[in-house]
């Protein structure tokens, strides 16, 4: 125990040490400087410092996101960035990264899957471990997350997700045990779901028995934003810090009178307030307590790691012919056309993980800087991929005469006098998270708008409450009931229904847009009581425009056509799963490809997703780059693929599935609904992903997990596994050769398991992985360490991780389904409780 840190607890009231059990305001900690508590601050989040702002905020380093990561397959790496993470950080003036999240891909339709890394627990816990030690080294506390059961943004305030003790321990906390145990982290965050019934800021398994108690740490436990449920219970539980602030649940009043009924010991309050000052002192606060203004800082290393890693993660998925690379000496004179999202950036999802970067590197500035003069680009989008019509700015002007609308808030109820007007509001929509002068307040934005066209114009709202909107006194569009996903709203995602109005060009129009407070909210978290509308606009002859044509013929002329496709973070975003597993918008994309690649039999595929996509035109392309979020140097990573100036190397750290339907979740993902609960159950058990699809027909498999193409090929042979005499450690080695023609990396995976296959068992389980890189012809043996712990079971009954006698195989090869060698070891029964 820490003497300054005991001193000042010694010295605190009962109502001092209650007020550092939630947050001051939206990132910072409650100081008492009559005591020497100082207030530290943290920031989202795992692809990059943002900084205090939601939108539009202090310019910061944008990440590869953990997926693009893991699929380097390189815990390198990921140290790396979380070192980098770390300087980044200090820029913002925080001491504590909302970072790494960690849950596993359970569903190619989980929101929220490209923030973490992997659908194996494995790799995962891997990846954020070193994240976690490249962060901490350099003074900033990691908070991994969200623990745990968290793979759903559908309901997920309030959804109960229902999973078996051996499903829990095997798949789902496995990352959080590894990381725990191999890097310490210094914070964790629950999450807001219920496990088993109980909601997981409350649960006394989760963060008694198993975090603290079996696993032995004894760092801070934080809520998720708006994520505590309770007062005495969390209290109890294990969580230390109600975030954010000011506290809905941890009130001087309520706590004290929890403490007077007996609900919870003043020795419990000590106890969480002795976790939060000692995150204080490990961060370094009470030596330097300043928190000065956010910087923006540019630093070329960031930016060297970020290309690097990213082309390291990016996974050539097809490539017919080797039409790639596109080197220079070959596309030299030649006519390139570029279509679909090329001209944007698509570097990271929706939510906590986005952020306003430095810069941003589209593809076409990759290739264009790549290429210089020698080839000739022609663009044309060809799809429309928006996911909400763009807020109206144009041509309007507020209730003074200046550009802009004129926000006012009111009073429930009385809407005859406003209590504050602010006037030139760039556009028409509002998010209130950060304004508290908005909550239970009703909103209205007036504007009077000149449209530039004549026609039967385009426009979209949707509110967190109910939002009515007006042109010249009548309602064109009414919500009646609350958002019906208020996360999504906030976070940018909610769908909006379109609606035409008739304007004619150079007239006046008097729109008005009326946003109530949603209504009830006991289950909302941080937007109770809190309005916010967005209204979108589009002219009849941009939304109505045939994008389809005008490519098909640039498409004609060119030699080579690349299609970029992929999630906007509109599409792919915290707060709400995936709409479908094909492309957006309304099957744009899919007819866009299938143009495309029926006249230009050179046609290559670029796909920015976090997840696995339904690919109905693949047989009809050439090649396929499945480029993940790969962060602000995404146009170059991508260029130095396409280019062969970086032989790929990314691997799946995902199974891609044929159809959604093949997906081992499906029937049971997001949940049913039975008198207002939505419950989901995790009823695949243990077979997640690859568990599940070794157990199939190969052909519902588009891509196994592990796969990935390269410029070059490998060959894996000769593996051998040795158990140390009378340990739980194995190690083994595998020769690894480059059967090309060209320098590259592949991965080196081992898999284990019965040789006599078991319906209650995975048939193999990744145990351990090297990446290596090898010059044409280059021979090498790699060594790899394993223990039981890494490929046992957990038994229910006996309540203990276990390995049945037998023989076991022990699989090396390049990705589940490539198993190039196969070693056979006879163990022992082995127990561990």
């Amino acid at each position: 125990m820490s003497s300054k840190v005991e001193t000042i607890l010694q010295s605190l009231t009962l109502e001092e040490k209650i007020s550092l059990l939630a947050g001051k305001d939206f990132w910072e900690t409650v100081p008492i400087p009559g005591k020497g508590v100082p207030a530290i601050k943290t920031s989202d989040g795992p692809n990059g410092a943002r900084g205090e702002v939601f939108t539009g905020g202090t310019r910061a380093a944008c990440f590869p996101a953990a997926v693009c990561s893991a699929a380097t397959w390189d815990p390198e790496f990921s140290q790396r960035i979380g070192g980098a993470l770390a300087e980044e950080t200090k820029t913002k003036s925080a001491r504590v990264l909302l970072a790494p999240t960690m849950c596993n891909h359970r569903h190619p339709l989980g929101g929220r899957n490209f923030e973490s890394f992997s659908e194996d627990p494995y790799l995962a816990g891997k990846m954020a471990a070193n994240v976690v030690k490249g962060l901490q080294e350099n003074g900033i506390a990691a908070t991994i997350k969200h623990f745990a059961a968290n793979e759903q943004e559908t309901d997920r305030l309030t959804v109960d997700t229902i999973v078996s003790e051996r499903a829990l321990r095997e798949i789902y906390l496995k990352p959080f045990e590894i990381t725990i145990k191999e890097a310490k982290p210094l914070a964790v965050m629950t999450s807001y779901n219920k496990l088993n019934g109980t909601h997981a800021d409350s649960h006394s398994f989760l963060l008694k028995q198993v975090l603290r108690g079996e696993w032995g740490w004894n760092g801070l436990v934080m809520s998720d934003w708006g994520g505590t449920n309770s007062t005495a219970d969390s209290l109890n539980a294990g969580l230390d810090l109600e975030m954010p602030g000011p506290t809905r649940w941890r009130t001087v009043e309520a706590v004290t009178a929890a403490v007077k009924k007996g609900e919870v010991t003043e020795q419990t309050i000590t106890e969480r307030a002795r976790n939060v000052l000692n995150l204080i002192e490990k961060v370094g606060a009470f030596e330097n307590s300043d928190i000065p203004p956010e910087q923006s800082i540019v630093d070329p290393k960031h930016s060297k790691l970020i290309r690097e890693a990213a082309s390291q993660g990016i996974t050539l998925l097809k490539n017919d012919g080797n039409i790639l690379p596109l080197t220079k000496a070959a596309v030299k004179g030649k006519k390139i056309g570029l279509f679909g999202l090329a001209k944007e950036a698509l570097i990271h999802g929706g939510g906590s993980a986005s952020l306003n970067a430095h810069y941003r590197i589209s593809p076409e500035e990759g290739l264009k800087a790549t290429y210089g003069s020698d080839v000739e680009f022609k663009y044309s989008k060809g799809a429309h991929t928006y996911r909400l019509l763009p807020p109206l700015a144009q041509g309007c002007e507020d209730l003074k005469g200046n550009a802009g609308w004129t926000m006012e808030f009111f009073k429930a109820g009385q809407t005859d006098k406003p209590l504050k007007t602010t006037h030139e509001i760039k556009d028409s929509s509002f998010s209130p998270i950060l304004d508290n002068e908005a909550k239970d307040k009703e909103v209205r934005f007036s504007a009077t708008f000149k449209p530039t066209e004549t026609g039967s114009h385009y426009l979209g709202c949707s509110g967190i409450g109910p939002t009515t909107v007006t042109v010249n006194g009548k309602v064109v569009f009414e919500q009646k009931d609350n958002s019906p996903d208020p996360m999504g709203f906030l976070l940018g995602g909610n769908p909006e229904k379109e609606f035409t109005v008739d304007f004619k060009k150079g007239e006046s129009y008097k729109i008005q847009i009326h946003s109530m407070p949603p209504s009830g909210g006991s289950d909302w978290g941080i937007l109770a009581g809190l309005p916010g509308f967005r209204m979108g606009f589009m002219a009849q002859e941009e939304h109505d425009m045939d994008m389809i044509t005008q490519a098909k013929e640039v498409a004609k002329e060119c030699d080579i056509a690349i299609v970029f496709t992929g999630h906007t973070p509109a599409w792919e975003t915290e707060g709400q799963d995936q709409v479908g597993f094909h492309l957006p918008r309304d099957g744009s994309q899919d007819k866009l490809v299938e143009t495309i690649s029926s006249v230009n039999s050179s046609t290559i595929i670029v796909n920015s997703t976090g997840v696995a996509i339904a690919l109905p035109w693949l047989s009809k392309v050439s090649a396929l780059v499945q480029a993940w979020f790969p962060g602000q140097e995404a146009g170059n990573a991508i260029a130095d693929i396409i280019s062969g100036a970086v032989n790929p190397s990314g691997r799946l750290p995902v199974s891609w599935p044929k159809h959604i339907e093949d997906a081992p979740a499906y029937g049971n993902f997001p949940g049913e609904v039975k008198d207002g609960q939505l419950t989901v159950k995790y009823e695949e058990g243990v077979f997640v992903g690859y568990r599940h699809y070794d157990r199939v027909a190969k052909e519902k498999v588009q891509f196994p997990f592990g796969f990935g193409l390269s410029y070059t090929t490998f060959s894996v042979g000769n593996g051998k596994v040795l158990q140390s005499s009378n340990t739980e450690a194995f190690n083994a080695t595998a020769v690894v050769r480059n059967t090309g023609h060209v320098a590259g990396s592949t991965v080196v995976q081992l898999y284990v398991g019965r040789k006599q296959q078991s319906p209650e068992h995975p048939i193999k389980t990744l145990a351990a992985f090297r990446k290596v890189f090898l010059e044409p012809g280059e021979e090498q043996t790699v060594e790899l360490s394993l223990a039981l712990l890494d490929f046992a079971y957990f038994d229910e009954a006996s309540k203990s991780w276990r390995i049945d006698e037998g023989d076991y195989d022990f699989s090396f090869g390049q990705s589940t389904a490539n198993i190039e060698s196969v070693a056979t070891l006879s163990l022992k029964a082995w127990t561990l409780s």
